[in-house]
C-alpha cells in the first residue's frame, strides 16, 4: 500500500486541482486520479444510500458516484405518477431510518422520494452527481480497484477513483429492457417503455396495448382506464394474480408470518385458494397461473406475482382486453400469435428492466454477463473477492437490499479497522480538501 500511495503523490504533482489549489498546467483536460481511502459505491438509488448508511454507522467513510444529477433518479424520473409501494410501508424501510408515522401504509412515489431524501440528510450522505462510471477494473499489481468516470461536461474531463473495496449498487433495474418486435418501424404510432409513461391523460379516447403484465403493465392499465382510454394488454405467459391484501393484513405480510410456522408449498396452496374465493378463476379472463405457487416460483425465478390493486375488475368488466402474443407489428395495427389482427394507437412496453453492470465492470467471477447479476443465489450473492460488493440484486425487493447493505458494512468495518493505522498517511484535512474540489 505504501509503494502505490507513493505512485499516487508522484501523480497529484501534476493535477492541477490537487489540494484544491489550481496549478498552471498546460493540458486543458486532464484525466485526475482520486485515491479514496474508504469503499467507492456506483449509484445513488435506495441500495447505494443504504450501504453509505450502514458503513457510516460503523465509522467508515464512503463516496457515492451517480451517473444522474440527484439520487434516487429512476424513482424520481422514470416511473409513473400513480405510482405506490407494492408492499406495506415496514417492509420497504432502509436500514436504521423507519418512515414517518403519518405516511400512508403504502406510500406513494412523493412519499418514498421524501424518504430518501430524508434519509440521506440524516446521515450526510453526498453523492457526486454526474459521474457515469464507464470501466471498473481491479489492478492486480497494486490490489486497488481504478473506477474511470466520464462527467457530464467535457471541460469536466474524466476522473480515475483508486479504492481498496468496490460496492456496485446500480441494481437490477438501471437500464430498461426494451424487446425487439418486427415491424416496430412501420406501428408509426406512439411507441413507449413504462420508464417514460407518467399518467394516462394524453391517451384520453385512445386505443392502447400495454405488453407485458407484471405489476407495472396491469397498474398503467388501470391508469389508462382512469383516463377514459381503451386499453389492452398483452399476456404471453402464466402469471400469478393475487389481492394485496387478505383478511385485513397486507398478503406480503400474511405469507411472511405463515412461513415461521409452515412449508412454502403449504403456504402457496392457502395463498392460492385465498385468491380464488376472492377473485375467481382468472384463467377464464385468459390468465392462466404458473405450475408452481407464488411463493415458489419467486424463489426459483425472482418472477414476482402480481398485488392486485383493481385491475382483474375492469379485465372482468371487458375494459381492459386479455390479448395473447404479438406476432408483428403493422401500420397502427398490431397482428396477434393466434392470427387476430387490431387497430392500435399507441403501444405501452411493460418489459421491464435490466442491469448494466456487465458494460462497465471488467470482472468474471461475481456477476454474470448474461444477465449481469451475480452468480451466487440469495443469500450469498452479496460478496465476491479482492473487496467487491452487491447491493440491490436480490430480487427481494428493498428487504433484501437491506440485509445487502447490513452484511457488506459488517464485513467492511473489519478490513477498515485492521487497515486504519496504514492510511494516516493521507490525512482527513488534506483528503476533504481535494475531495471538495471535484
Amino acid at each position: 500500500m505504501d509503494g502505490y500511495i507513493r505512485e499516487m503523490e508522484v501523480k497529484t504533482v501534476h493535477d492541477r486541482y490537487y489540494n484544491g489549489k489550481k496549478i498552471n498546467t498546460s493540458f486543458s483536460r486532464s484525466k485526475r486520479c482520486v485515491w479514496f481511502p474508504g469503499p467507492v459505491i456506483v449509484g445513488a438509488g435506495p441500495s447505494g444510500l443504504a450501504a453509505a448508511a450502514c458503513l457510516k454507522e460503523k465509522g467508515v467513510p464512503s463516496l457515492i458516484l451517480e451517473r444522474s444529477t440527484c439520487l434516487a433518479s429512476l424513482w424520481k424520473h422514470s416511473t409513473y405518477d400513480r405510482l405506490s409501494l407494492h408492499l406495506p410501508k415496514q417492509y420497504c424501510e432502509l436500514p436504521l431510518m423507519s418512515f414517518p408515522k403519518d405516511f400512508p401504509t403504502y406510500p406513494t412515489k412523493q412519499h418514498f422520494i421524501h424518504y430518501l431524501e430524508s434519509y440521506a440528510k440524516k446521515f450526510e450522505i453526498k453523492p457526486v452527481f454526474n459521474q457515469r462510471v464507464v470501466s471498473a477494473e481491479h489492478d492486480k499489481n497494486l490490489g486497488f480497484w481504478r473506477v474511470c468516470t466520464a462527467a457530464a461536461t467535457e471541460e469536466a474531463g474524466e476522473v480515475e477513483y483508486v479504492c481498496r473495496w468496490l460496492v456496485v449498487a446500480t441494481g437490477e433495474n438501471a437500464e430498461a429492457l426494451v424487446p425487439e418486435i418486427e415491424g416496430m418501424e412501420e406501428f408509426g404510432g406512439d411507441v413507449v417503455h413504462t420508464s417514460e409513461y407518467k399518467s394516462g391523460g394524453v391517451y384520453k379516447g385512445k386505443k392502447v396495448v400495454v405488453v407485458g403484465c407484471g405489476n407495472s403493465g396491469m397498474e398503467v392499465c388501470l391508469d389508462l382506464c382512469n383516463h377514459d382510454a381503451q386499453p389492452s394488454i398483452v399476456v404471453r405467459d402464466k402469471v400469478h394474480i393475487i389481492p394485496r391484501e387478505m383478511l385485513g393484513r397486507s398478503t406480503f405480510g400474511l405469507s411472511m408470518c405463515l412461513l415461521k410456522w409452515f412449508p412454502i408449498r403449504l403456504v402457496d396452496r392457502f395463498l392460492l385458494a385465498m385468491s380464488w374465493l376472492m377473485l375467481g378463476d382468472t384463467a377464464r379472463f385468459g390468465l392462466d397461473r404458473p405450475r408452481l405457487g407464488p411463493l415458489e416460483l419467486k424463489n426459483s425465478s425472482g418472477k414476482t406475482p402480481v398485488l392486485d390493486v383493481g385491475t382483474l375488475d375492469k379485465i372482468k368488466s371487458g375494459d381492459i382486453k386479455v390479448c395473447p402474443g404479438i406476432r408483428r407489428l403493422r401500420h397502427q395495427s398490431v397482428e396477434f400469435v393466434d392470427g387476430s389482427m387490431e387497430h392500435f394507437d399507441a403501444l405501452i412496453l411493460g418489459t421491464g428492466y435490466k442491469s448494466n453492470v456487465p458494460s462497465w465492470l471488467k470482472e468474471n467471477d461475481m456477476f454474470s454477463k448474461k444477465d449481469g447479476l451475480p452468480k451466487m443465489a440469495f443469500p450469498n450473492g452479496w460478496k465476491s473477492e479482492r473487496g467487491l460488493y452487491a447491493v440491490g440484486f436480490t430480487k427481494r425487493g428493498l428487504l433484501g437490499t437491506s440485509m445487502d447493505a447490513k452484511n457488506i458494512a459488517n464485513d467492511i468495518e473489519s478490513c477498515w479497522k485492521a487497515e486504519a493505522k496504514h492510511l494516516s498517511v493521507i490525512s482527513w484535512p488534506q483528503y476533504c480538501s481535494y475531495y471538495h474540489c471535484l
